[in-house]
């Protein structure tokens, strides 16, 4: 089997994956802000990472996959000036602000569930780890590298670039790099507008804060997962994920608080899957071009003629290649709809095949090697597929009884299959003929129950008659007694 290689940001070129420790693999992604629903574009890096985690479980790594809950210190336009975002979603709704962590924690877990994404080893909050930020900020100053004023303590950046590289994620130039605030003249207290706050003073009305040996306040976003990836992940790990809008300052940021504190690269491969447009633009709330998950599930929404299931939403981003960028239109999902129904049919046939004394027409061995060179260049899933649906040809042909599979080669065709379609891309698919057997035996007890029912009327025994009516609604199915007899619903 090929070598695993990936796409190292870091260095901008393909690497031969090299794990720390050799059977096991630390994956850390940057997870959401819990301050409203989780978008397509989100759902768009999640799967991404999720075909990764999956993937590196397949070829045979125990993988520790950390994925953090932002539920604090994210302020607007990732700025280092303002209001958290949670707090203000929390004042203008008049919550708590852990209410509305909650509410949109919850739909995250939801939307990733349907999109049968894998829960992550540790889902670690930023609120759960305060003490641990304070630690790495009190490491930073003491190592000279950051700076309190007015109860706030910032990194400095020129400081730590005089013997670190700050940039070298991003690829920019200290003279460039300057970090976006809302700041207005005179206002504010950092020394250069390159540095970024590691610790905020919390104003009167702020709500979120905390103790610290600087006074009340809360943590900059960026450390909350310099924290949490070297707690679970130790001072040097494997992979660090995220989407391409997070490489600077986010993780250009990570890099330099790790350093300065631990002295020592943290990650040793950044990967970033790149961003999910709708009908070539921008997706943006603002301008309306923007479809939430469940508004596309349902098919309330202006922007697509009729729902799209969540396999096929699935099936439609893992179409493309994870860096690359998607735009999400009518015709592409309809398109993909078409694809997995193919193939779902061929998942579905491949169940009826049968077997003859040798195979003829395909090899199975050059085929499985394919499939694995595609996962092993990067998680070339769009490659991946490709060679799923040459299987389906060869399927179609072995039905045709142009093609012949021995019994042996079924076995290793299933499982195979099986493989490389639930195992590593995540994709479920829907049985019409189970389907309609369980459909029939449904339906065959209902109306076997139903003239239970009539007998029990017909002999004045209204106690079991009312029984069956009310232990079927209690299951969902409603009866309805009319002039031509009893019908059923669900």
């Amino acid at each position: 089997m090929s070598t695993l290689s990936v796409y190292n940001s870091l260095s901008g070129k393909k690497e031969v994956f090299t794990p720390i420790t050799e059977t096991y693999v630390g994956m850390y992604v940057c997870g959401p802000t819990v301050y409203s629903n989780v978008h397509l574009g989100n759902c768009r890096t999640f799967i991404s990472f999720d075909l990764i985690y999956r993937y590196l479980k397949h070829i045979g790594f125990k993988v520790r996959y950390v994925r953090n809950i932002t539920d604090a210190g994210h302020l607007e336009n990732d700025a280092d000036e303002g209001e958290d975002r949670i707090a203000k979603k929390a004042r203008i709704e008049q919550i708590e602000p852990m209410e509305v962590v909650q509410r949109y924690t919850v739909d995250f877990h939801q939307t990733l569930e349907k999109l049968n994404n894998l829960p992550p080893s540790i889902e670690p909050t930023a609120t759960g780890h305060i003490i641990e930020q304070i630690e790495i900020i009190k490491g930073i100053i003491a190592a000279g590298y950051a700076y309190e004023i007015n109860d706030s303590v910032y990194f400095d950046v020129l400081k730590f670039n005089e013997d670190h590289h700050y940039g070298k994620l991003s690829g920019r130039k200290i003279e460039d790099l300057i970090h976006h605030t809302r700041t207005l003249d005179g206002q504010s207290d950092k020394r250069n507008p390159q540095d970024f706050a590691l610790w905020k003073k919390a104003e009167p009305q702020h709500i979120m804060r905390w103790p610290s040996p600087w006074g009340d306040g809360f943590p900059g976003w960026h450390l909350e997962c310099t924290a949490m990836s070297t707690k679970y992940l130790g001072e040097q790990f494997d992979i660090h994920g995220g989407g391409m809008d997070l490489k600077f300052p986010h993780h250009e940021c990570e890099i330099a608080q790790a350093e300065a504190i631990n002295k020592t690269s943290p990650v040793n491969y950044w990967l970033h899957a790149n961003m999910l447009t709708l009908n070539g633009k921008k997706m943006a709330k603002s301008t309306g071009n923007n479809i939430l998950p469940d508004e596309m599930f349902s098919g309330e929404n202006d922007i697509f003629s009729k729902s799209f299931s969540p396999a096929v939403a699935r099936f439609f981003l893992l179409q493309a290649h994870y860096r690359s960028i998607v735009d999400l239109s009518e015709d592409a999902l309809l398109a993909s709809e078409k694809g997995f129904q193919r193939l779902t049919e061929g998942i579905n046939s491949l169940e009826n095949l049968v077997a003859a004394n040798n195979t003829k027409g395909f090899d199975l061995t050059a085929w499985t090697e394919k499939c694995y060179q595609a996962m092993n260049d990067d998680f070339n899933s769009p490659l991946l597929i490709a060679q799923l649906f040459d299987a389906v040809k060869f399927i179609n042909s072995v039905q045709n009884d142009s093609a012949s599979i021995s019994a042996e080669d079924l076995i290793y065709l299933k499982k195979k299959m099986k493989a490389f379609t639930e195992d590593v891309l995540g994709l479920t698919f829907h049985n019409s003929q189970t389907d309609d057997k369980v459909g029939t035996a449904l339906e065959g007890t209902v109306n076997l129950l139903i003239e239970m029912r009539k007998k029990a009327r017909d002999n004045k025994d209204f106690a079991t008659s009312d029984a069956i009516r009310d232990q079927l609604l209690a299951l969902g199915i409603q009866l309805k007694d009319g002039k031509d007899g009893t019908s059923f619903n669900l």
